[in-house]
C-alpha cells in the first residue's frame, strides 16, 4: 500500500494511529538557511505502527536521507542491489540519490519511526554504509523513542525559527544515539556474564572445571566465554580459574594449619606433588616458602 499525503500535510489514515508530518519546506526557506538549521534539515517525520502492506519504492531515490527505526515486528530494505532484513530495535540509514524501496513483513509487519532529512552535517554520519544498528538495551530504546516524541510534539506547534533550529537539535541527538552512542549496554552484558562466571568458579572451586563445563553450566558458548575472559581478565577462563585456585591456597595456606596435601584435596587436587608445581608456578614460590616467609628473605 502506497502512503500518500493529505493537504493539511499530516496524515492519520493511513495506518491505525499512525503519525506522519511533513514540513512545508519551501515556504521556511529563510528558516532553512539558518547556520544551525542548514547543519541537519528535518523535511519529514513519522511513525507507522504495524504497518501491514506498507511499502515504497523509489527508482532514482530522493535528495533526502532516510532514517528508519523498527520499534517492533520486521521489514526489509533493498538499497541497489542488497537486501537488508530489519528486526526490532534495530535502524537502517537509506542514503540519499540512491534507488531502494522498503515494505514490511507480512507474517510480523513493522512498526516504525522514521525521518527525511538533509543538511550540511550528514557527512559527519556513516549514513551511506548500509550497515544495520543494533540499539542493544530497553534504555536505549526509550531515549530513541523519547526523542522521536519531541520531534513530533514541537511540529505540531508553530513554525517558527526556534522550533526549527530546535528540531534539528533533537535530530542530531537521535543520529548520535544511534551512530556514536558507546555501547555500554553491550559491554555491561559482558560484565555480568563475566561476573556470572566467576561466581560459578568460586562456588566450585573444589572441582576441575573445564571450558566445557561453564559453557554447559551458564548455557554460553565456548567461544564466547573464552572472548571475555581475554578480553576483561587478559588470560584464558580456566587459567583465571586456576589462578582462583592458587590465591585461595595462599589464604589457607596463611590462616590455617592444614597440611599442603590438605589444601590440596580441597581445591581438587589429588596429588599434592602436581599441586605444589601448580603453585609454583602460579605464585613463584612453593606453598612451604609461601607459608614460612621464605621467600622475603630472597
Amino acid at each position: 500500500m502506497s502512503i500518500w499525503i493529505n493537504e493539511e500535510n499530516k496524515k492519520m489514515d493511513g495506518f491505525k494511529d499512525e503519525q506522519y508530518i511533513i514540513i512545508p519546506t519551501e515556504t521556511f526557506q529563510n528558516y532553512a538557511s539558518h547556520p544551525l538549521v542548514q547543519s541537519l534539515y528535518l523535511t519529514d517525520v513519522g511513525f507507522f505502527p504495524h504497518a501491514l502492506h506498507h511499502y515504497r519504492e523509489r527508482e532514482e531515490g530522493i535528495e533526502e536521507y532516510i532514517l528508519i527505526y523498527c520499534v517492533e515486528g520486521t521489514g526489509y530494505i533493498h538499497v541497489e542491489d542488497r537486501k537488508y532484513e530489519v528486526n526490532e530495535q534495530e535502524a537502517f540509514s537509506i542514503p540519499c540519490c540512491t534507488r531502494h524501496k522498503y515494505y514490511a513483513s507480512k507474517e510480523d509487519p513493522w512498526s516504525i519511526l522514521w525521518v527525511h532529512f538533509k543538511g550540511e552535517n550528514v557527512k559527519y554520519f556513516p549514513l551511506g554504509d548500509c550497515n544495520i544498528i543494533q540499539i542493544l538495551s530497553r534504555e536505549a530504546d526509550n531515549r530513541i523513542m523519547t526523542l522521536f516524541q519531541i520531534l513530533f510534539r514541537v511540529l505540531e506547534r508553530n513554525y517558527t525559527q526556534g522550533n526549527f533550529i530546535y528540531i534539528s537539535q533533537v535530530l542530531s541527538l537521535i543520529l548520535s544515539e544511534i551512530y556514536f552512542r558507546e555501547k555500554v549496554d553491550g559491554v555491561s552484558k559482558q560484565n555480568k556474564h563475566i561476573t556470572t562466571i566467576i561466581r560459578f568458579m568460586y562456588q566450585h572451586i573444589n572441582e576441575n572445571l573445564r571450558l566445557e563445563d561453564l559453557s554447559r553450566e551458564l548455557d554460553l558458548s565456548k567461544s564466547y566465554i573464552n572472548a571475555v575472559f581475554k578480553k576483561y581478565a587478559n588470560r584464558a577462563p580456566i587459567d583465571f580459574f586456576i589462578n582462583l585456585k592458587m590465591q585461595e591456597a595462599c589464604k589457607l595456606l596463611k590462616s590455617t594449619e592444614l597440611y599442603i596435601r590438605e589444601i590440596s584435596s580441597l581445591l581438587g587436587y589429588e596429588d599434592p606433588y602436581y599441586f605444589s608445581r601448580i603453585f609454583k608456578k602460579a605464585i613463584g614460590m612453593s606453598p612451604r616458602e609461601y607459608r614460612s616467609g621464605e621467600f622475603i628473605q630472597k
